[in-house]
Formats: structure tokens, C-alpha cells, sequence
């Protein structure tokens, strides 16, 4: 049984392991210099390798990516999914999505229901919204902080595409998080870390765990 999860900002074969293990359906790979989860595309395209073999979907992470930086994600990894972390409009999500060919994720960081109602505007560009924390305002990433928003926000609210809860998701509390805010697709960085960047598989292992439970 899959566990409907994504598991990102991978860097080691450990950590890719134990998410294929595990059964995620999604793994992420990040590019944003300032994220200590940054990995070289060549890097990603390696530790991939398995995981597109075993057919989990590979998704690109980004944060308001030029074309040079799409255009190299796309010769040397070709993810199924680019994530768009930053101030990306519909039109530019389209645009993305055109150039790459991959299938658009797009995150919008949350505090009120009104940022819920944000993701609408982006429903028929992209394959996937993704429901963030809003990080702190002295933050340098715009995500995997570790930060959360009231899960039940989402709670009875329907959208077009199947979307990601993300925002200090961990695996004690990512099974209650799905069950407040209904969402199909859960997302863990931070979470299944035990230092900046670094992943743990056995927390990673307890986390998909949680979430077939859930």
C-alpha cells in the first residue's frame, strides 16, 4: 500500500531509500542556493535514478526559477513535477509548465482562509497546489521551516486538482494533520530531519508509516 506522501529535500541515497521503502508516491529535490537541502541537478539525476525505476514521481523544487536554471533542470534531471516556491503567477506556472513539459506544484504559503482561496487561481495551470505555513518574516526560506497553519482551514473544501498539506508535518502529528484538513497528499521536509539538511530514514520510514494510517 502507497502511502500518498511526498518526501523532500532528499540528498543521500539513504534518504532515498528509505522513501521508496516506505512506499511515497513523490520525492523532492531541492534548488534554492540559500535552503541547506540545495543539491546540483546532476546529483539529483543520480539519486533519482531508483526512484524513477520504481515509478515514484520526481519533483524539481524551486524558488521563482529563471529559464537557465529550468532549461538545466530539464536536460539533467527531467522531473515528472517542477515545485514552485515563490511568487510565481498563474501565467508564469503556464509558462513553466510549457517550456519543461513537466507538471507544475505550486505552493502558497497559508495563514487565513483567504490564502486557501488564493489556490484557485492557479486550479486549471498546475497539476497540484500545495498549502504551506506562511514562514516567519525574518525567514530565508519560504518553506521547510517547520512552521504550520491551522489544518482545518482546508477541512471540507474542494479543488480540481488532488493538493499537498504542507507545514511542520512530522510523524507524530502528520495523521491527525490529514484527518482535520482532509488532504489527499501530505508533504515532509523539516520533519523527518535530524539536523539542517539532514534526513533521517528511520523518522522518513515513520512518517509514511503514519501517514497509510491516517
Amino acid at each position: 500500500m502507497t502511502a500518498r506522501a511526498k518526501i523532500c529535500g532528499l540528498s543521500t541515497p539513504e534518504a532515498v531509500r528509505a522513501a521508496l521503502d516506505g512506499r511515497a508516491t513523490h520525492i523532492g529535490f531541492v534548488f534554492f542556493a540559500k535552503s541547506p537541502r540545495d543539491i546540483a541537478p546532476d546529483a539529483a539525476d543520480r539519486l533519482a535514478a531508483p526512484a524513477r525505476a520504481a515509478g515514484v514521481k520526481i519533483c524539481a523544487v524551486t524558488v521563482d526559477p529563471d529559464d537557465v536554471l529550468l532549461d538545466r533542470l530539464t536536460a539533467a534531471l527531467k522531473p515528472d513535477f517542477i515545485q514552485l516556491h515563490g511568487r510565481e503567477t498563474p501565467s508564469r506556472a503556464r509558462q513553466i509548465a510549457v517550456r519543461t513539459g513537466a507538471g507544475i506544484i505550486k505552493a502558497l504559503p497559508v495563514t487565513d482562509a483567504a490564502d486557501i482561496e488564493a489556490g484557485r487561481a492557479y486550479e486549471s495551470v498546475v497539476d497540484h497546489l500545495m498549502f504551506d505555513a506562511r514562514p516567519p518574516k525574518d525567514a530565508v526560506l519560504p518553506g521547510g521551516t517547520g512552521s504550520r497553519f491551522d489544518w482545518t482551514l482546508t477541512a471540507g473544501r474542494r479543488f480540481e486538482r488532488p493538493w499537498f498539506l504542507a507545514g511542520g508535518l512530522d510523524p507524530w502529528n502528520v495523521g491527525e494533520a490529514v484527518r482535520l484538513s482532509g488532504a489527499p497528499l501530505a508533504d515532509v521536509s523539516s520533519g523527518v530531519e535530524r539536523g539542517p539538511g539532514l534526513k533521517d530514514p528511520a523518522l522518513i520510514t515513520a512518517f509514511l508509516d503514519a501517514v497509510r494510517r491516517a
